[in-house]
């Protein structure tokens, strides 16, 4: 199994998560997201992913290697075929709970705050750096405001319930980024308290961007 990412790719981050959680090993290829002009963009890796975003998975089956793109799709696809560690919880009431919240983050908060958005921003609408950062706290404060409220019915040591979850999966790397991009995280204490409670659990820590090869 091989994982295409970066360091710093919050996709890339939610896939190794899921990969420590199940104890699955995976080659770790660097697609640097910036060096070059962005490696994601070469020919190579876009056979791969014609999206040119990280991350890419190959994995095989008895017709041979297969790729796979889109971290959520990735993920549930790791959950079906590797079934150590449930990702999700009993009861499709819970499960679908969790993905709400999964969904939340990956698809509302993320798209609007990933690097090329950020790079459209500043590049070709010429806006300026203090904008882009007010851009990047608004969509961070809107959807973070929801989610607290919903951690406040469902969480327990972690995002649902005491065990780490897809959602937990989703909400750390888009924490990891709140903080890097100073975002006062002071309204929303059960996500500041799951970010701590996940910075303590082995599978969380070594998926964190510093301790990738490629951190630089």
């Amino acid at each position: 199994m091989k994982l295409y990412g970066y360091w710093r790719s919050s996709a890339a981050y939610r896939v190794r998560i899921a990969l420590n959680l199940k104890q699955l090993d995976a080659e770790q290829i660097s697609v640097h997201l910036v060096k070059n002009g962005g490696e994601q963009h070469s020919d190579m890796f876009a056979q791969l992913n014609p999206q040119h975003l990280v991350p890419a998975l190959v994995d095989e089956d008895d017709h041979g290697e297969f790729n796979l793109t889109q971290s959520l799709a990735i993920i549930e696809y790791l959950e079906e075929q590797y079934p150590q560690y449930s990702l999700l919880p009993q009861g499709a009431k819970n499960r679908a709970v969790v993905r709400a919240m999964a969904q939340l983050i990956a698809c509302e908060i993320h798209p609007l705050d990933n690097l090329r958005v950020l790079q459209y921003l500043v590049k070709d609408m010429g806006v300026s750096e203090e904008d882009k950062m007010n851009w990047y706290h608004h969509w961070i404060h809107l959807g973070f405001a929801a989610l607290e409220k919903q951690l406040a019915v469902h969480s327990g040591k972690f995002s649902f319930g005491d065990s780490p979850s897809l959602a937990d999966i989703c909400l750390i790397p888009q924490v990891y980024n709140a903080y890097r991009f100073n975002v006062d995280l002071s309204a929303y204490p059960n996500i500041v308290r799951i970010w701590h409670t996940c910075q303590a659990h082995p599978a969380f820590a070594a998926a964190a961007p510093e301790q990738q090869d490629d951190a630089s």
